[in-house]
């Protein structure tokens, strides 16, 4: 009957959390135990930083359920509201892990980025390179082109020396042998076709 009593007690006394979230505190292992004052053997240890859900809670102990679902008692002395600091530690050390890994990935990223930008810079000079090349000797060719068209203009209507001096040669060459051969053919005709002079 006393205990009877006594379990009415407790419950009356008892406050309700609805839905409180609550951390097992740094290094250590809490028992979990299904006596609610905790009297007997754990059937399951938390470690430190494990989530577990308050249901109801007394001066001295708390009714909690874990993510797996298993309900028991511990001693609220041990439960804290805040994550405890290896467990947030842990969470950071992960997060600032998977931090350098993308700055890693980044920094690779970025070398490929300016190996590229050099490159298509090496290109384009080259390239800027050839287009002067290529608009000097355009200029070059159309001076000498202007060049050629002046002299052209300026020999229009007049002919080479040398073309004269030829054909003078051929003509008087040709009117010699032409005047021998008029005159040979006159001394036969006179003379019966001997040849005499």
């Amino acid at each position: 009957m006393i205990r009877l009593a006594w379990a009415m007690l407790m419950l009356c006394g008892a406050t309700v959390a609805s839905a409180e979230t609550a951390y097992v505190t740094d290094v250590m292992l809490l028992g979990l135990h299904a006596a609610e004052d905790t009297s007997d053997q754990p059937f399951q240890n938390l470690v430190s930083g494990t989530e577990i859900e308050v249901l109801e809670r007394t001066r001295d102990y708390t009714f909690v359920q874990t993510a797996s679902g298993q309900q028991g008692w511990v001693k609220s002395a041990f439960l804290v509201t805040k994550r405890p600091a290896r467990s947030r530690v842990a969470e950071v050390e992960a997060a600032l892990e998977i931090m350098r890994e993308e700055l890693e990935r980044a920094q690779a990223a970025q070398q490929d980025a300016e190996s590229h930008t050099e490159e298509l810079g090496r290109n384009i000079q080259a390239r800027e390179d050839t287009s002067e090349a290529v608009l000097d000797t355009l200029t070059r060719l159309k001076s000498e082109a202007e060049s050629y068209e002046a002299q052209m203009d300026a020999y229009r209507g007049s002919l080479p020396l040398a073309w004269v001096v030829a054909a003078l040669i051929v003509a008087i060459a040709a009117g010699f042998f032409a005047g021998m051969w008029c005159l040979d053919t006159l001394i036969r005709r006179r003379h019966g076709g001997f040849r005499v002079y």
